[in-house]
């Protein structure tokens, strides 16, 4: 699998935008933190060959039981400064239930020995939604992983996908998703205890100390050209976007073959316009009106004026330097709100 992903890197050297150094890279889609110093040595030499560096963050993911120090220091000595580590809960219960090789005091250790090794900057990734007779785990959850004041928090809602184990057992009965009430009043709960312990939300998900988001998420969000390596990985140019074929085997022998493994998909004005609503509206920052114009000359404040005068008037949106921002209760509606702006 690393020999065909330095082989992609080189026939996609010329994809992003020229004149564009790479300033952030992310290793993840996966269990990244279980390959050698070697393989992760071997990828960022490729990168430094083929790309235009001028780096300000390397990420990696990793489980809490591979962040022993001998780890940690190859790490280091690569280039990597930020961790995301995937904890999803402190409950011994729950982390079974998910299948979670890693222990509660695992994940304690783990934070303690990144942060003794030298790692400054830190994400801790979390998942709410699981249910339960009350929201008492979840909030123990968050209490637990503010007092290890890691700078950075990610959470995601725990969903039931179709031909996932978990969707399986949904469908025979096993398993009974918490209702979306239950979900939504997590999700506040969550924006409250970040908001309490000075965290800023800059993205739905995404929630970090002033000067600690994680830049590689920002950038993704702003719109910003990124490259995905791998199978399934997904990639946008500025015009077109596209992804990875799937499947592993396919994946390693189209490569080999000179066969594409790529769809992709060149954005009208107006399908552009979208994907920018889409990602902007879900950040700190907003949905630039201006920025709009600019792009495709579409006034949004004039063509869905009577969409945003009701989001207005029902508190879901705020309008600060001709920018669209999601208020607090709007955020809880994000992807139906930007559906209500998409063009046409």
């Amino acid at each position: 699998m690393v020999d065909s992903i330095c082989l992609e890197l080189e026939r996609k050297k010329d994809f992003l935008p020229k004149g564009s150094p790479v300033k952030t890279v992310y290793f993840g889609g996966g269990t990244p933190s279980l390959l050698s110093k070697s393989h992760l040595e071997r990828m960022m030499e490729k990168i430094a060959k083929w790309y235009p560096l001028d780096l300000i963050e390397v990420t990696l993911e990793a489980n809490p039981d591979d962040l022993n120090t001998e780890n940690l220091h190859s790490w280091k000595g690569l280039g990597i400064d930020r961790l995301s580590i995937g904890i999803q809960t402190f409950n011994p219960e729950i982390l079974k239930f998910y299948n979670r090789a890693h222990t509660a005091e695992e994940s304690l250790k783990a934070i303690e020995t990144a942060k003794s090794t030298g790692f400054e900057k830190l994400s801790v990734d979390l998942i709410y939604g699981f249910p339960s007779y009350s929201h008492d785990i979840w909030k123990k959850d968050l209490d637990i992983a503010l007092s290890q004041n890691p700078g950075h928090i990610s959470s995601y809602c725990l969903t039931v996908e179709p031909k996932t184990v978990l969707g399986n057992w949904h469908k025979k009965g096993k398993y009974k998703a918490a209702s979306e009430d239950f979900a939504a009043e997590q999700f506040e709960i969550l924006m409250q205890s970040m908001e309490n312990a000075g965290y800023v939300q800059y993205e739905i998900c995404n929630f970090g100390l002033p000067g600690q988001f994680a830049l590689h998420n920002t950038n993704y969000w702003l719109g910003v050209p990124y490259l995905g390596i791998g199978p399934s990985a997904h990639s946008f140019d500025g015009k077109s976007r596209g992804s990875n074929i799937a499947n592993n085997v396919q994946y390693i022998k189209k490569l080999k073959a000179g066969e594409s493994i790529y769809t992709n998909e060149i954005l009208n004005t107006e399908e552009a316009t979208n994907d920018y609503i889409l990602t902007s509206l879900r950040t700190i920052w907003g949905t630039d009106l201006t920025y709009l114009r600019n792009i495709g000359e579409y006034n949004l404040a004039d063509i869905k004026r009577n969409q945003i005068q009701m989001l207005r008037q029902e508190n879901l949106i705020q309008e600060e330097n001709n920018k669209i921002i999601l208020t607090k209760k709007g955020r809880l509606l994000a992807d139906s709100i930007a559906e209500s702006l998409f063009l046409p």
